[in-house]
């Protein structure tokens, strides 16, 4: 077991709640349950693949999401020049790829579960930052080059979250059986 990833105490989103709030607590609960997903597991089996060829792994999941909060909330929100952590222009795929050469040790798997941490914590600073969830962020995006506005980043978030989690759901099936929340 390792001692890096906890099951965060997950609070079900309000059922009647302003829309800020709200969405900002749904982002919260997505978040949770990936590190719910990769909890009491060790660095070998977070780093377990689904089906060859897919390089999917719940470690991959969380270095991908980890560069996902970085893109949307540091690069598009904030409009800071934040460059990739795992992946490259060589390497567009490192985050799930790079499990595999990247050392599985607990200590370079506990760093990128801290650094998922980080970018989380940066990531709500940002959107705090904002007025409004109308306002619109100071960067664009890659693939557009268009501005968004911080709403969309949440609901956006959320859906890469709930797609991702998905996936870890049936990842860890795979590596113990454990099914659920």
């Amino acid at each position: 077991m390792t001692d890096f990833v906890h099951a965060p105490e997950r609070v079900d989103p309000p059922y009647r709640d302003a829309e800020r709030p709200a969405v900002r607590a749904w982002l919260e609960y997505q978040r949770g349950t990936l590190l719910t997903k990769c909890a009491g597991l060790t660095p070998e089996q977070l780093g377990v693949r689904s089906v060859p060829p897919s390089s999917l792994s719940l470690r991959g999941l969380v270095r991908h999401m980890t560069e996902v909060e970085r893109g949307w909330f540091r690069r598009v929100l904030d409009g800071q020049d934040a460059p990739d952590l795992y992946c490259s222009a060589d390497d567009p795929d490192g985050d799930f790829d790079g499990v595999g050469r990247d050392a599985d040790e607990p200590d370079t798997v506990a760093r990128e579960f801290a650094r998922f941490a980080e970018e989380c914590q940066v990531s709500r600073e940002i959107a705090d930052g904002f007025g409004s969830l109308g306002d619109v962020g100071r960067g664009r995006t890659s693939r557009s080059g268009e501005q968004v506005s911080v709403r969309w980043v949440y609901l956006h978030m959320i859906e890469e979250y709930a797609r991702h989690n998905g996936h870890a759901d049936l990842l860890r099936e795979r590596i113990d059986g454990a099914t659920g929340d």
